[in-house]
């Protein structure tokens, strides 16, 4: 049993350890987090204080990095998913740059919403067999309408320390739902958020809703996916399908919220 562990100091111990902060010649900091991107690099938050108000940015990092890696942002659909996507972690799309503004007060809770975005935002496209860049979201959305399902896209709760968290769906019964993200590709920075966001949902979750909640990751496995990525959610008390797998009969019923 682990009824000694400290889930939650443990995991703000890690994020600590392996945080940096630098301050530039030009008035801004550059901090670095243990979070990884789709090429295995931690992700790098640029933040500036005016009086009472604080700046975060992303430089332009991610949205350009999509670009040059060849998936087009044109047209009124993607153009919408991507802007109602930043628009539910209270982010600004400024000319491919990420932006959000915040307070000192709400600073930890922003810091918080901006790395659940670039996160988000990285993790956004798949290039199928066809070498043509999709939204695997949307593929996942699509196959949930096809299965007939109602959810809720980005869905929002707070947890038992007072953050907020974004789940790319839920499915919500009459006794129980199911908080769902989709991962375009896995890997230790954004599984340890999607654990810790689960962790941290689960028990305040089931208290306000006074509903059994499961946790379900979604994974695309174009790629093969690491083995001991799927263990540990498995070990953390959430599911997982896998994409190419989501018409099996054992996972649709990992779908049904009763």
């Amino acid at each position: 049993m682990d009824t000694n562990f400290d889930w939650i100091a443990e995991y703000y111990q890690w994020i600590k350890k392996n945080l940096s902060a630098r301050r530039l010649k030009n008035g801004w900091t550059e901090i670095g987090t243990p979070f990884m991107d789709r090429h295995n690099d931690g992700l790098v938050i640029y933040a500036k204080r005016d009086g009472d108000s604080i700046t975060l940015s992303d430089d332009g990092y991610i949205i350009n990095d999509l670009i040059a890696d060849g998936v087009s942002l044109r047209g009124p659909k993607r153009a919408a998913f991507l802007n109602g996507l930043l628009f539910s972690y209270g982010v600004e799309n400024q000319d491919n740059e990420m932006v959000m503004r915040t307070t000192p007060k709400n600073y930890a809770v922003s810091m918080h919403m901006f790395i659940q975005a670039m996160l988000a935002v990285n993790d956004m496209f798949m290039l199928n067999n066809a070498t043509i860049k999709t939204i695997f979201l949307d593929d996942v959305a699509n196959y949930f309408d096809q299965q007939g399902l109602i959810y809720t896209p980005n869905f929002l709760a707070k947890g038992s320390t007072g953050l907020e968290f974004n789940f790319n769906f839920q499915i919500a019964g009459r006794t129980s739902e199911i908080l769902i993200n989709s991962f375009n590709s896995i890997n230790r920075g954004n599984l340890a958020a999607f654990l810790f966001d689960w962790q941290d949902i689960r028990d305040e979750r089931q208290k306000r809703s006074r509903k059994k909640v499961k946790g379900l990751a979604i994974i695309n496995d174009e790629k093969e996916v690491d083995r001991k990525y799927l263990d540990a959610l498995i070990a953390k008390g959430t599911d997982y399908i896998l994409f190419s797998e989501r018409l099996k009969p054992e996972n649709l019923q990992k779908l049904t919220a009763a």
